[in-house]
């Protein structure tokens, strides 16, 4: 009789239940498509009484997830504890050393250790497999990583965090503040008490370093990261862009630049009518731009025990039919370290100013853009509110970095009555 692949899960939270679910019910389907039978064998979690709305009895437990690592029956181990070390972290290098393959959904951990746990599960000749680490469902790894492996990536970019994006859509559609739409996520589900990691743009700069380690071959660099959440977006912003024909999303975007690598999470307009543009709710979109293969759009559910679940057992097939790849697609000694881009591509950008209704004090704020080496687009002014004007500016394209001088000036000027909201409009 072919001999199983022997799974133990530590971590029995919404992914961890699951994915048991899916070995449970489609047991026939994945010794068929795997070529050899999958059973899971031991768990852990924090609590043995818990009901998780599904059967464990049949495995073996242990109260400690370290020790599923050292078993001798387990052939993977995947990971869905969470958090960028402890436990989590002690169980990847414990099962790696002790030469067993690991899947996990843990893009913290990666984001931090991605570099050392490569080396480590080459050493050993192991997998370490992350897709569901990454856009929840959509196998974007995958297609870095296989699908795409012919081709030069020049740009990876967009939106994947689900809650930033159903506070988005929601504030635009319903006419609701930002507070009211982040209170109603909270209570469906889609954003945490402290929703910070979300909206801060923390959860999807995770993601968007590993996706920018497999797409340039650099180690993974978090830290290199320009992170910007959605807290100062109001529904202002978001009608003012709609008016002239953008929306408003959180988008990652990683590039290699002339000098370096460019990664950035933070809220941009695009096209209404581009891919990115009509994304609507908690879906996730990444767009890969390569030298031969031109654009391509994935769009899936980013989160969620299903789509994770279904992720995690796509790493567990490929490992199940002996595909043993690099863990960010190539060779992890050959990973260089990112040098990271201080100059980043120029780009057009949309300026909220609010303004003191006194004469001459457009032509100050129009002097001293130009003074700085920006340029007009459009310009609107709305209705005043009492005493303050506010005006809406879109630039021509212009390097961050003389904008900045130019919005510190204006903002020390006692006319300018708020610090100016500048958000880039980016090319799709």
């Amino acid at each position: 009789m072919t001999k199983s692949l022997r799974l133990a899960i530590a971590g029995l939270g919404t992914v961890g239940a699951g994915i048991v679910k899916i070995v449970q019910q489609h047991g026939d389907l994945l010794t068929a498509r795997a070529g050899q039978p999958i059973e899971i064998v031991a768990v852990s979690a924090r609590s043995r009484s818990k009901d998780r709305g599904v059967d464990l009895s049949g495995y073996a437990w242990e109260d400690d997830a370290v020790e599923l690592a050292r078993r001798d029956d387990v052939d993977v181990l995947i990971e869905v504890i969470g958090g960028e070390d402890g436990p989590a972290k002690a169980v990847v290098e414990t099962a790696l050393a002790n030469g067993k393959h690991v899947v996990t959904a843990n893009k913290a951990l990666l984001a931090i250790h991605g570099q050392n746990l490569a080396t480590l599960a080459e050493e050993n000749h192991v997998a370490l497999r992350f897709e569901a680490a990454v856009a929840g469902g959509i196998p974007i790894v995958k297609a870095l990583t296989e699908g795409l492996a012919a081709n030069k990536i020049e740009r990876v970019m967009g939106v994947m965090n689900g809650t930033c994006n159903y506070i988005l859509t929601v504030m635009e559609a319903t006419g609701a503040d930002y507070a009211d739409v982040l209170r109603d996520a909270q209570e469906l589900g889609y954003a945490e008490s402290d929703p910070t990691v979300d909206v801060g743009g923390f959860d999807a700069a995770h993601k968007l370093s590993l996706l920018a380690a497999t797409a340039f071959g650099t180690q993974v660099d978090f830290g290199g990261v320009k992170i910007e959440g959605i807290q100062r977006i109001t529904l202002t912003d978001i009608k003012n862009a709609a008016d002239m024909g953008f929306r408003i999303k959180l988008l990652g975007v990683a590039s290699m630049n002339d000098d370096g690598l460019e990664q950035r999470m933070q809220p941009c307009l695009v096209p209404t009518n581009s891919p990115l543009g009509m994304l609507e709710g908690v879906s996730n979109m990444v767009i890969v731009e390569g030298d031969y293969v031109g654009q391509i759009v994935l769009q899936g559910p980013g989160a969620g025990e299903g789509p994770t679940a279904s992720a995690v057992m796509g790493d567990v097939m490929d490992i199940a039919r002996g595909l043993l790849i690099p863990v960010f697609g190539q060779p992890a000694v050959t990973l260089a370290k990112a040098t990271r881009s201080n100059i980043g591509m120029d780009a057009e950008y949309y300026l909220r100013f609010s303004l003191a209704d006194e004469a001459g004090v457009m032509a100050a704020i129009s002097t001293t853009l130009g003074e700085h080496g920006v340029s007009i687009n459009r310009m609107r002014q709305y209705n005043h509110d009492g005493d303050i004007a506010p005006v809406i500016i879109l630039t021509h394209e212009v390097s961050r970095a003389q904008l900045d001088e130019a919005l510190g000036v204006i903002a020390a000027m006692d006319t300018c009555l708020e610090k100016p909201i500048a958000i880039r409009i980016e090319t799709v």
